[in-house]
């Protein structure tokens, strides 16, 4: 895949908003879509323009092979962000394998042109790796474990026809963030605000606080009721965290 394809192969946008103050690019969680963050688009305060990034093998993508590579993930992603955001005020936000892949990205895009803010939601920080291998699962393994984490409509996990689309890309990001390793002491140099679940399986309060030494600028923890997909249920708080961080006015983390 060539690291030099046109931003519309990556970016989608729902809702444009020229007079946007700040652009919010999104990243979707493993077996997630672009799609995601519609809802968001048309949600979040105007003063803010959602993107949505689109991975290979899900939705418009799906004849493209699944990339099982975050680092090469991050590498393609990188340059068609950069043209989607020139010129312009922007963040990251991520949730799951997101919020890695987006750490990564911010740290391919340092410098002057760099967010002003790296949002990472439902993630353990990267120095704070656990021995998982859940792309390895046989099919209904797999399946049972998109149920376990709620983010998959249950209508879709017992039709054979979608695990057919849905499982391949679902695997090639397991794998990615499975055996995604940061570099030794890997940091940004933007604030970084994380976000999780009080009662999230797959990260626990201090996995989450641990991007603190992930930062070389502030950091903030914010925690919300709920599990793996709290942000479903607190959408609205969650847009309006992120539209008063992105405020010119907001105070520094």
């Amino acid at each position: 895949m060539s690291p030099h394809a046109p931003a519309q192969t990556w970016i989608r946008r729902y809702q444009d908003r020229p007079d946007a103050a700040v652009r919010l690019v999104c990243f979707p969680h493993a077996g997630g879509s672009a799609g995601t963050y519609r809802p968001w688009a048309e949600a979040v305060d105007p003063s803010v323009e959602i993107l949505a990034v689109q991975y290979p093998g899900r939705q418009d993508r799906y004849r493209e092979p699944g990339i099982d590579n975050l680092n090469e993930l991050a590498d393609l992603v990188t340059p068609a962000l950069r043209s989607a955001v020139a010129g312009g005020r922007y963040a990251l936000f991520g949730h799951s394998l997101g919020a890695a892949l987006a750490f990564e990205v911010a740290r391919r895009l340092a410098g002057d042109d760099g967010p002003e803010l790296l949002a990472v939601s439902g993630r353990r920080a990267p120095s704070q790796a656990r021995r998982e291998a859940y792309h390895r699962l046989d099919d209904a393994g797999l399946a049972a474990h998109l149920e376990d984490l709620s983010g998959t409509d249950r209508r879709l996990l017992t039709d054979p026809d979608a695990l057919q689309l849905i499982l391949p890309a679902v695997r090639s990001d397991l794998r990615a963030i499975e055996t995604y390793r940061p570099a030794p002491g890997a940091t940004v140099d933007v604030p970084v605000l994380a976000l999780t679940g009080d009662h999230d399986p797959w990260t626990t309060l201090l996995e989450a606080a641990a991007w603190s030494a992930h930062t070389t600028a502030g950091f903030d923890l914010r925690v919300f009721p709920g599990e793996h997909f709290y942000l479903v249920e607190h959408r609205a708080e969650v847009l309006d965290l992120l539209a008063r961080r992105l405020s010119p006015v907001s105070e520094l983390l």
